[in-house]
């Protein structure tokens, strides 16, 4: 059996011509529809408002095709791609070039992207940027048929550490990677498909404050209560209907088949998803599907200051390193007095702990240090002795000051919309921050007059954490952990600011462009 795998994105006009006008009709309401909240959502500024700035308006379009991880990595990979990065294969030899720039996958859900210096020989410092892809969600089940009470629900997996309740009464949507089997002339192929469901086509419904009038906080049970609604049974078994009764008349379900998909997910999700895939429902074999809010993200607040949107943590720190890095080596001069390499590494599965193929804590990060180094040189202590003199920004979202519950900050560490990336430290490690990689760092906001501010957590409350512990303990190489202030972390709709969009990008960009020049400080005294 010949198994071809290959990646491609799906469009809605990739549709089967043998759809009925019903369907294109619906199609096209999915378009209009979206773009028309797009619209709604981000409407031209009045004069007498304060603009935001190119680099957040940029910022809105990267989030609004990236409703997952693998779409994220897929509009990355476009960008990079139209500036000049080569893709490589991780199964093939890497025959590199100075002043060449390169990016690689994997999982379709974590990328590399490096630019090689003119300057560049081996042994030579990588100056590194790394975030991650994936944000809090419900994943679907491999088994999600649901039916009970009269209606088709889909049944889901926390992802994360999410504020579950803010997930109800929203309209959902879904989107992920689908895996289609095809057969043709003897021969199978399975061929991974990005997906998304454009409308509203789930939702998670409240109860009736009627009916649990003893209730003081919203505790929700994730297994029982937090399972999206896709239709009724009415309806849903009408589709089932229709569909038998076109199979036994000879219609185009006629040749439908049982699959393994189709005993575990409802048929009416597996025809809305055949539907946008140009597809017939049984060709779907398997799927990695989140529920994703249906809203478009958008530019808001009195003065057009705020970013409303999910997957800010941590989507807005890596749209700004793929930017800087892409920014910063675009032009064909930019390389030319280069020494290093210049690296984004966006990973997945940071939100669980990023003990995964795709995540900071696999050999990917040095695998790539090591794998550029020895295609300029044979001599393995090279590597050892790059990663030594290289440096790793650390970059998650972090916690803004939220005006009404500001007892829960250190008094002196209260990180503030408009002021600039934060550098996040933890005396036990939770981040990686020490003295002399704050300082690196803050050296670049000291030249270009950018604000940058400090965040501790209470002594009196946990701490979270980043990949740059992972990395630092991984490879041995300098760590700063920072993050722009935001606030409703892992919310379903979270806010940040404009400016601090713009101020991430500037200090990034002027990294990547002078650390090379930028004289290092004594770790050993």
């Amino acid at each position: 059996m010949c198994i071809a795998w290959s990646m491609s994105w799906c469009y809605i006009n990739g549709l089967r011509t043998s759809r009925n006008a019903y369907t294109n009709t619906r199609i096209q309401g999915r378009e209009a529809q979206w773009q028309g909240s797009l619209l709604q959502a981000a409407p031209m500024a009045k004069p007498n408002r304060v603009t935001n700035s190119s680099v957040a308006s940029d910022f809105i379009d990267f989030l609004n095709a990236s409703p997952t991880a693998f779409h994220a990595v897929e509009e990355a990979k476009k960008r990079l791609v139209v500036v000049g990065y080569e893709q490589l294969s991780e199964t093939e030899d890497w025959k590199l070039e100075a002043g060449k720039k390169y990016f690689f996958t994997r999982n379709h859900s974590a990328i590399i992207a490096f630019a090689i210096g003119r300057k560049y020989v081996a042994g030579n410092a990588f100056h590194i940027v790394g975030a991650h892809t994936d944000s809090p969600c419900l994943k679907l089940k491999p088994i999600s048929k649901i039916t009970k009470g009269g209606f088709l629900e889909v049944g889901v997996q926390i992802y994360g550490g999410g504020l579950w309740h803010t997930w109800f009464d929203r309209d959902l949507t879904v989107a992920g990677r689908v895996i289609l089997r095809e057969e043709k002339n003897g021969s199978v192929s399975y061929v991974p498909r990005l997906v998304r469901i454009l409308e509203p086509i789930l939702r998670i419904p409240t109860l009736a404050i009627h009916l649990d009038r003893d209730a003081v906080a919203f505790a929700v049970n994730t297994e029982t209560q937090l399972l999206p609604i896709l239709a009724t049974t009415i309806k849903g078994e009408l589709n089932k209907i229709v569909s038998k009764n076109d199979a036994q008349n000879g219609g185009e379900h006629a040749d439908q088949k049982s699959t393994p998909t189709s005993s575990k997910h409802h048929l009416l999700l597996l025809e809305i998803l055949a539907e946008q895939l140009g597809c017939e429902p049984d060709d779907i074999f398997d799927f990695d599907l989140q529920v994703c809010d249906a809203q478009p993200s958008a530019i808001g607040g009195a003065k057009r200051e705020f970013i409303f949107s999910g997957r800010l943590d941590n989507l807005c720190m890596t749209f700004c390193s793929l930017k800087a890095l892409i920014d910063s080596t675009s032009s064909e001069s930019s390389l030319e007095n280069e020494a290093g390499i210049r690296m984004v590494a966006l990973f997945d599965n940071e939100e669980v702990g990023s003990n995964s193929a795709q995540g900071a804590g696999s050999p990917a990060m040095h695998d790539a240090l090591s794998r550029i180094t020895t295609s300029f040189s044979p001599l393995p202590s090279l590597v050892e002795k790059a990663i030594q003199k290289s440096f790793l920004v650390s970059a998650d979202m972090a916690h803004a000051l939220h005006p009404n519950y500001m007892e829960k900050y250190e008094e002196n560490h209260r990180p503030k919309f408009h002021g600039g990336l934060v550098i996040k430290m933890n005396a036990n490690n939770k981040y990686a921050t020490n003295a002399v990689t704050a300082t690196i760092f803050r050296e670049f906001a000291l030249k270009h007059d950018l604000p940058v501010q400090d965040f501790v957590v209470r002594n009196d409350m946990a701490c979270g954490t980043t990949i740059g512990p992972i990395l630092a303990s991984g490879l041995g190489i300098r760590t700063v952990d920072v993050g722009a202030p935001q606030l409703s972390m892992h919310s379903i709709r979270e806010v940040c600011g404009t400016d601090d969009v713009d101020y991430s990008y500037q200090h990034f960009k002027a990294y990547y462009e002078e650390f090379s020049t930028l004289p290092m400080i004594p770790v050993d005294i």
